[in-house]
Parts: structure tokens; sequence; C-alpha cells
């Protein structure tokens, strides 16, 4: 089975979930519970470092899409960073640069919630 594990941490208002592994339809509800986690604590600016994650399925897209309104109706968002070229595409082909900016570096993605 491909091994998925998250980190979380905080850099003051904003919360960085960082993504390791392979997020497929076995390893999605990982990622959900994380950020569930984030929303019942009424946490709503999230990061979501993508460096060490070497593989996304629809499964682990379709994450995104279930919390992203919840984000951004309470005045916060998802910013996607950090994601290897690979990933990159896979978000690509399925348009997911015109619903979610996608930084270079986490600190760029937290910069952008601070301005």
């Amino acid at each position: 089975m491909a091994e998925f594990s998250t980190k979380h941490r905080e850099y003051g208002e904003v919360n960085i979930i960082e993504l390791n592994g392979y997020l497929d339809a076995h390893t999605a509800q990982h990622l959900e519970h994380a950020i569930s986690d984030l929303i019942t604590k009424n946490k709503f600016k999230v990061v979501v470092n993508f460096e060490k994650l070497k593989y996304i399925s629809s499964a682990g897209l379709g994450v995104f899409m279930a919390f992203i309104e919840t984000m951004r109706t309470n005045s916060g968002d998802i910013k996607l960073a950090a994601m290897q070229p690979s990933v990159y595409n896979i978000f690509d082909l399925l348009g997911f640069p015109l619903l979610y900016e996608i930084f270079p570096t986490e600190t760029e993605a937290v910069n952008k919630f601070n301005q």
C-alpha cells in the first residue's frame, strides 16, 4: 500500500499542511481529516505544501474541491505550493490553476494571505 502522511504547522493565522508520499483513494481520507480538523477549529487560511508529494489521484484532487467553498465562505482559502512538475501537470490538466492559486514556494503562498 502507498505511503502517505501529513504534517501540520502554524505560521501566524495561516495553517500549513505538508503532504508526503502518495495521495490516492486509499489515503485521501487522511487529508480530509486534517482539513476537517482545521475547519472545526475555525482555521480557514490554509497553505498546502506539495514539496514531498510524489503522486496525486482524482480522489486526492476531490478533497480540495470538497473544502474550498467552506474556506472561501469564511474569508479564507486553500493555496497550493511547491508542487513537483508531475503533480502540477495533473492539476493543470484538470483546470485547477483557474480555481486555486498555486505558488512556487510555501513562503510566497503564506505571504499572499498576509497582503
